[in-house]
């Protein structure tokens, strides 16, 4: 019999580090260890009440149960403008300058199976969202890092990105608030990046779910003059809206590039379920008080996570806003994926180490916020106790 191989692409990449640490736990949890996870970002409580009624009531519709418009049905493209207008300031064309996705991460991929042709490059940021560079790989791209640091508020230096060989990049990825290290958008940097993108034709995509989770400033790149020609904005409502498993992202920018995206999202997929994008409709309505409420919850979460972040001997910038808790490991050992080992191994902690997001992620770890409030006292006892017993 011949051997059989799989593609390059699957040699080239590896598995999602989440997912095989959490085969790992799942055996611990068998065995019956009892498992605190404070290393993904799946937020744990629920949507807007009224989003879960909207989805059940449509669900009884005999309508409602056929195949659906790639594009998204105009109710969630209107919301979305809506949203992007109250929000952000930004004006949209709900018929052509949206485009609904089964997640932010699936629009990762359509854009650059869209704008990448084996041999281009990308510019991913160190640190980083793995997937900018998994996906970048799986289209044939070249990955070209450029460097985040604590020194300069974890923002782009421009100064040095534009002393690299730029020949043949045609995609920069951006996120802020950014992930893994919480540093909040600023507009100088917006500005920076749609002159370095005009300048240079490249295309500037912004990645943007953490904009309203402990962040008292939401940002578009889309609000900078000139961002519609050269940028492309991703959103969630997995993160502002408790709605992970959902999936439920978009894609904003101009015409032509949605149109070129939607070509490769349409031979992919079959459109989203309708009850779902009336759901999402639902809940791109909520005010003010729907995410006051939320960060009320996120902040007493980061009062406890501030506290094993200094038991774990890591020191943390107090200004950082989103989803996680980023630190630096102070010592002379700055192995996170051995301290991150240790503490699972010794406590049944899990924690990120900072090294999966690049190598300026290294010396680092990660804490997640979506685990209640009792979970990361008992994660914080836990870890005090294996301290004075070391």
């Amino acid at each position: 019999m011949h051997t059989i191989t799989p593609s390059r692409r699957v040699e080239d990449i590896k598995e999602y580090y989440f997912s095989t640490k959490l085969k790992e736990i799942a055996a611990m949890k068998a065995a019956g260890a009892d498992i605190i996870s404070l290393g993904i970002g799946g937020p744990d409580l629920p949507p807007p009440s009224e989003v879960i009624e909207t989805m059940t009531e449509a669900l009884h519709d005999p309508t409602s149960h056929g195949y659906q418009p790639h594009v998204g049905i105009p109710e969630l493209r209107e919301a979305f403008a809506r949203w992007y207008a109250d929000k952000y300031g930004v004006t949209l064309n709900p018929a052509t300058q949206i485009q609904p996705l089964i997640g932010s991460k699936e629009g990762v991929t359509h854009i650059s199976l869209a704008f990448l042709n084996p041999g281009d490059k990308v510019l991913i940021p160190d640190p980083g969202y793995p997937t900018y560079s998994s996906i970048s790989r799986m289209a044939g791209a070249e990955v070209l890092t450029y460097g985040l640091n604590s020194e300069n508020g974890w923002q782009p230096d421009f100064d040095a990105i534009e002393r690299m060989d730029l020949s043949g990049v045609k995609l920069m990825w951006m996120n802020y608030p950014h992930m893994p290290t919480g540093a909040p958008a600023r507009r100088e940097t917006f500005e920076r990046a749609i002159a370095f993108g005009r300048k240079h034709g490249i295309v500037i995509v912004h990645d943007n779910p953490y904009s309203f989770i402990l962040n008292p400033e939401p940002m578009s790149i889309l609000s900078v003059d000139g961002a519609m020609d050269i940028a492309i904005e991703l959103n969630s409502l997995s993160k502002s809206h408790n709605m992970p498993g959902w999936r439920v992202g978009v894609a904003v920018s101009n015409p032509q590039f949605l149109s070129w995206i939607l070509r490769i999202k349409s031979n992919i997929d079959s459109g989203q379920f309708r009850p779902l994008m009336l759901a999402a409709a639902k809940a791109l309505e909520s005010g003010p008080e729907w995410h006051d409420n939320l960060n009320k919850a996120y902040s007493s979460r980061r009062l406890i996570a501030e506290q094993i972040m200094t038991e774990l001997g890591c020191s943390f910038d107090p200004a950082q806003t989103g989803l996680f808790l980023w630190g630096r490991i102070e010592g002379p050992d700055k192995d996170s994926a051995a301290l991150a080992d240790r503490i699972l191994r010794d406590t049944h902690v899990f924690i990120t180490p900072g090294f999966i997001f690049g190598a300026n992620g290294e010396g680092h770890i990660r804490l997640s916020l979506c685990a209640t409030e009792e979970k990361l006292t008992k994660a914080l006892q836990r870890i005090r106790t294996n301290n004075k017993e070391a």
